[in-house]
C-alpha cells in the first residue's frame, strides 16, 4: 500500500473517502485524545499527553492499534524502546502482569502509562479493546530513570530516548509496503529522518534533545526556523496532528481538516520545554582533563564558538545563539510513507 504524506491533494481526498476524522462531537469537532481547544494549553500536558488528533494517521492509515492489540506484548515494547511510567502504574502491578501479554500493553496504555503513546482503549463485551492509538512529543522526547526495571521508571521529560526505534515501530504496519519497510528497518536505535516523507531521502539522524532550549534561538540540526516553527512542522508533517505547516521551500502546504489542534498550543509547548534545564553529566561520565583541552580549541585554534556559542554560553562569543543550517532538500512531497 502507498501512502500519500500530509499535505497532498490525494490525502486529503482519502481522509474524507475514509472518514479519517476519528472526532467526537462536543459543540465543534475535536480529536480524540488532543486537548479540547476551549481548555487553557497547558505545556506540559501538552508535550506528556497531546496528540494533535494524529490518531487518524497512526490508527486509520497505519493500523498499528491492531498490531499494538494482536502483537507488541510489554516485553516487545521495551526492546523497541518504548518506556512505562511507574507513577502511573498502581502498586504491584509489574508483579503480576503477563509481560508477555499484548493485553498487558493493552492496560497499560489504557493507564496512560507507555510514555509518549496515547491509546483509546474501551470495553467490549467485559474485554478492553485498544481502538485508536496516537503518539505524543514525549515518545522520542523522554525517556525514564530505569528506577525500576530496564525501560520503567519516572519520567525525565525532555531527554532524548537514544533506545527507541522509531523506523522498527513504523515498519510494523501492515498498511506499508516492503521497500518502505525496508527503509525505516535500516535507521536504528535512536534515530529518526524528519524529512524522509517529504523528499524521499533516508538520511536518519540522531533524536535531539528537548532540554537546555531556552538559549537556542533556532531549532537545531536544520536551523530554520525557531522552536514553534519546528514543533509546528513535526506536530503536523511528522506526528500527522491537525494543524496548518506551510514551508514553500519545501513545498509543503497542509491545511487542518477541522480546527487547527497545534497552533493554539506552541506558546505553552514552548515554555515548557524552555523551562526543562540540561542536566549535569554524571560523575565519570567523561575526561575533564581531555574537556579542558577541547575547550580550548573550540574557543581558540579550531573557532567553533563562532557560531556554537551564545549570550548564556561560558564563551559569551557571540550575542544571538545560532545554529547551522543543513542544505534544504528542496523536493516536494512524495508517497514514501510516514
Amino acid at each position: 500500500m502507498s501512502l500519500t504524506l500530509p499535505g497532498s491533494q490525494p490525502r486529503r481526498r482519502a481522509r474524507a473517502a475514509l472518514g479519517l476524522a476519528g472526532a467526537v462531537a462536543v459543540g465543534a469537532t475535536l480529536w480524540i485524545g488532543a486537548t479540547p481547544a476551549t481548555d487553557k494549553p497547558d505545556g506540559r500536558q501538552t508535550f506528556r499527553f497531546d496528540t494533535f488528533g494524529d490518531e487518524h494517521l497512526w490508527t486509520d492509515t497505519l493500523r498499528l492499534h491492531e498490531v499494538i492489540a494482536k502483537s507488541v506484548d510489554p516485553t516487545t515494547a521495551l526492546s523497541v524502546g518504548l518506556k512505562v511510567d511507574s507513577d502511573a502504574l498502581p502498586p504491584g502491578l509489574l508483579k503480576s502482569a503477563d509481560l508477555k501479554s499484548p493485553a498487558t500493553t493493552v492496560a497499560l496504555l489504557k493507564l496512560e502509562a507507555v510514555v509518549g503513546v496515547k491509546g483509546t482503549v474501551v470495553s467490549e463485551n467485559g474485554k478492553d479493546t485498544l481502538t485508536r492509538v496516537g503518539i505524543t512529543c514525549a515518545l522520542c522526547h523522554s525517556t525514564v530513570d530505569d528506577s525500576v526495571a530496564p525501560g520503567i521508571g519516572k519520567r525525565l521529560d525532555g531527554w532524548p530516548n537514544r533506545s527507541l526505534n522509531p523506523g522498527a515501530i513504523i515498519a510494523l504496519s501492515p498498511a506499508l509496503d516492503a521497500d518502505k519497510k525496508k527503509v525505516y528497518q535500516s535507521w536504528g536505535a535512536g534515530k529518526y529522518d524528519p524529512r524522509f516523507n517529504q523528499d524521499g531521502k533516508s538520511f536518519p539522524v540522531l533524536i535531539p534533545p528537548a532540554y537546555g532550549l531556552a538559549a537556542v534561538a533556532h531549532a537545531t540540526y536544520t536551523a530554520d526556523g525557531d522552536i514553534s516553527y519546528w514543533n509546528n512542522y513535526v506536530a503536523v508533517t511528522q506526528m500527522g496532528g491537525q494543524g496548518a505547516f506551510k514551508e514553500p521551500r519545501l513545498g509543503i502546504d497542509v491545511k487542518p481538516q477541522g480546527p487547527d489542534l497545534v497552533a493554539p498550543k506552541l506558546p505553552a509547548l514552548k515554555a515548557y520545554q524552555h523551562s526543562l534545564p540540561k542536566p549535569a553529566p554524571p560523575a565519570g561520565s567523561f575526561d575533564a582533563a581531555a574537556a579542558e583541552r577541547g575547550h580550548a580549541v573550540f574557543v581558540g585554534a579550531a573557532r567553533c564558538a563562532s557560531c556554537h556559542a551564545g549570550a548564556a554560553s561560558p564563551t559569551g562569543t557571540s550575542k544571538v545563539p545560532l545554529a547551522v543550517p543543513l542544505p534544504v532538500r528542496r523536493s516536494k512531497p512524495v508517497a514514501v510513507g510516514v
